[in-house]
């Protein structure tokens, strides 16, 4: 029994350290704003606006206008890219 309560606790620890990490990761990025068309090849922050990938880290050439990357608000212009997706055809 004692062994069985140690996983319950480690599980439910678990489930509360990627609670915070998410609150943590969202509340930094609420100064920030989604900048397409910057990201470097790999460097993407999430999926892009077409859905031909799903996840970070997956662009395949930089600054496809498709991949974002979190910029802090007001600066993505300046690098060269834009706080809307591209238009879909």
């Amino acid at each position: 029994m004692n062994k069985r309560h140690s996983l319950i606790a480690t599980a439910v620890a678990g489930l509360f350290a990627v609670s915070a990490s998410a609150i943590a990761a969202e509340k930094d990025h609420v100064n920030q704003d989604k900048c397409y068309g910057v990201a470097k090849a790999g460097q993407n922050d999430c999926a892009t606006s077409t859905g031909t990938h799903a996840c970070a880290g997956q662009a395949k050439s930089d600054n496809d206008a498709q991949d974002w990357k979190y910029a802090a608000k007001g600066t993505c212009q300046s690098l060269g890219g834009k706080t809307e997706p591209p238009k879909k055809n």
